[in-house]
């Protein structure tokens, strides 16, 4: 697997071929231009697995002579002159893809791939701060160094088996499972370790979930509980997430109790 060490640092970025590293930024406006909104991936995490996603970022601006162009990056660090990382659109989305709403409004987008088994390593799993840069037909324009942040995450899986089953009541239920998530490194998926989980149960016939203990997973990203059973219902493990990792929570495993 061909894999760049870590394209997000930006002297790996400024390496690739077509790429360069970027230019000095700084909150700037140039005429009446006004950035109404950023969207990043619809507001939602951008969770990838081991196979590409593309999301997509769009501005909301407006201008009295019409919205022209818009471009965006992600970067992390204290100083956008001099990010940690760097992230750019996918180069077929140049110029951005315009929608107006009226003459003097329009939402312009572009598109971002993250590609695992290509530059997307471990460490770039975070929060990335997003920048964007608007254009006006009459030349006004507008520079936003962090106008938002979003988070890149390892997509996260989440196993249940309750047994025996069926089960006396009374007796003892044993509740296994496993918490993984998506090792960008290898192209694998990996147990998530010493991680909170909670055991949760709900009675059959019932609709909402109570969590009955807390236990942390195994080096392996196991999980092993036991409790006393004593209604039918069902049993699942529920992670609340990191901000390298989404919240998960594995589909309830049914146990009648007799």
């Amino acid at each position: 697997m061909r894999k760049r060490a870590i394209f997000a640092v930006l002297t790996a970025a400024a390496a690739l071929g077509g790429l360069t590293a970027p230019a000095a930024y700084a909150d700037e406006t140039v005429g009446d231009i006004q950035i109404n909104g950023v969207a990043v991936n619809g507001g939602k995490d951008i969770v990838v697995g081991t196979a590409d996603t593309t999301i997509t970022a769009s501005v909301t601006a407006t201008d009295p002579s019409g919205i022209w162009d818009a471009d965006f990056h992600l970067w992390r660090g204290s100083d956008p002159d001099n990010p940690d990382g760097f992230i750019t659109p996918d180069q077929n989305t140049t110029p951005a893809d315009c929608v107006a709403a009226s003459s003097t409004t329009s939402t312009c987008s572009k598109t971002f791939t993250f590609e695992p088994n290509w530059w997307l390593t471990n460490a770039d799993a975070g929060t990335w701060k997003v920048g964007v840069h608007v254009s006006a037909e009459d030349d006004s324009w507008a520079v936003r160094d962090a106008y938002t942040t979003t988070r890149v995450q390892r997509h996260s899986t989440l196993t249940v088996n309750a047994g025996p089953e069926p089960v006396a009541s009374g007796k003892t239920l044993t509740v296994t499972g496993k918490l993984s998530r998506a090792n960008w490194d290898t192209g694998a998926y990996a147990g998530y370790t010493a991680q909170p989980v909670k055991l949760q149960f709900r009675k059959a016939g019932t609709s909402t979930y109570s969590t009955v203990k807390t236990v942390n997973t195994s080096s392996t990203g196991g999980l092993t509980a036991t409790v006393t059973a004593s209604t039918d219902g069902y049993w699942r493990w529920s992670f609340a997430g990191t901000t390298t990792t989404p919240a998960v929570s594995a589909a309830g495993d049914y146990v009648d109790v007799q």
